[in-house]
């Protein structure tokens, strides 16, 4: 799926009056969500969305640095019912939606 992520950089920016400093930023990434994710670090997480890279993130309302606030299922292949192809069937699935030649 897409995922909209929000948050500020730098994340730690306050002042004493409570205003946030900081740029606010929005951040769509691919990611998955999940009822149960192990970290690398051994760490439990549920009901959370898993980036690309490994990081996890909670829904909005959630204690996170950087919630996600908005997600939705990536479009099909074109040609096709498919949202997320892996492994050996990648390159025909490409080839298939894009009418391109074999990489070699």
């Amino acid at each position: 799926m897409a995922a909209a992520i929000t948050g500020r950089y730098p994340a730690d920016s306050a002042t004493e009056s409570d205003t946030a400093l900081g740029k606010e930023f929005w951040l769509v990434r691919p990611m998955y969500f999940t009822t149960l994710h192990w970290s690398e670090d051994g760490a439990e997480h549920r009901d959370c969305f898993v980036d690309s890279d490994g990081v996890v993130r909670l829904p909005y309302g959630l204690t996170s640095a950087e919630t996600v606030t908005h997600w939705a299922e990536l479009p099909t292949l074109p040609g096709g019912m498919t949202h997320v192809v892996l492994g050996e069937d990648v390159q025909p699935a490409l080839q298939n939606a894009w009418g391109a030649r074999p990489l070699t």
